[in-house]
């Protein structure tokens, strides 16, 4: 399988089309024509990830964040993108991103994010305005759905505490005394907040939540949960890997697709005194 195959694969699992205008998408360094034999998938493109390709013999790395994201004026290779391009090119590693396009698509960050905390009959809290085949009501950033049983405050911070593998969450606005209906948007979703409460949810799990938003919430008696960046997000890269696994089974694909064992969240809690 060449690279050029692999970005077929990718666009039907997630269209490279539903990207958003502003972003970045699909092959960032590399070949089209170049051979592939294993591939890492991981959330970020970090010298940390390339160095574990280059472990596990990999030589194609497949990110939610886009490698490249503003256009270059220049390249230092002193620098952690610029040394990253360096050593990618030395040893002629791929790196292709899939950001927006995956937030969106079926089976993407989103959906994983809602499958993952028990989430049913789950809808997006905002409709995709370029789907390219304008069909699809399941597209579109973050989802909205109910558990499948009514969980307390206590019992469902204890559940995103362990999922999340996060020793706290921060909470806006007062947490329901029993919890049914709940939006997501793994990633940045601040800005979704609204929809959330227009969607019916009791409860908005997201991540990079703005101090004004929080405000927001409070005041309109709604409840936002702030569990990261990281921490919303990463759950697509192990379903990402499996997908791709299971579409090469089925074709005959004889190449090793793993998720990173590495790569961590960057944020660690410190309490008084350690």
């Amino acid at each position: 399988m060449r690279v050029k195959d692999l970005l077929k694969i990718l666009d039907e699992i997630a269209a490279f089309g539903l990207a958003e205008q502003w972003d970045n998408v699909g092959l960032m360094l590399g070949e089209p024509n170049k051979s592939i034999k294993g591939i890492l998938v991981a959330l970020d493109p970090t010298e940390e990830v390339l160095a574990e390709a280059q472990e596990v013999g990999t030589d194609c790395i497949i990110t939610h964040h886009p490698l490249i994201f503003q256009p270059l004026k220049a390249i230092y290779t002193d620098q952690p993108l610029g040394r990253f391009l360096r050593r990618a090119l030395a040893n002629e590693i791929s790196v292709i991103g899939c950001h927006t396009n995956l937030d969106q698509s079926v089976g993407g960050v989103n959906d994983v994010l809602a499958s993952s905390l028990g989430m049913q009959d789950t809808r997006p809290l905002l409709s995709a305005e370029n789907d390219p085949a304008a069909a699809s009501a399941a597209i579109g950033f973050g989802r909205v759905g109910r558990l499948a049983d009514p969980l307390s405050p206590e019992a469902f911070i204890g559940y995103l505490c362990d999922f999340f593998k996060l020793p706290v969450l921060r909470v806006a606005g007062q947490l329901p005394e029993e919890i049914k209906t709940v939006a997501v948007c793994g990633g940045s979703g601040s800005d979704l907040a609204a929809a959330a409460y227009a969607s019916g949810a009791q409860v908005y799990v997201t991540g990079e939540v703005k101090h004004s938003t929080a405000r927001w919430a409070e005041a309109t008696g709604f409840c936002i949960i702030d569990a990261g960046h990281f921490a919303t997000e990463n759950p697509v890269v192990e379903s990402l890997a499996e997908v791709l696994q299971g579409v090469f089974a089925e074709k005959d694909i004889n190449i090793p697709v793993l998720s990173t064992a590495k790569q961590q969240n960057p944020f660690v809690y410190h309490q008084a005194g350690s």
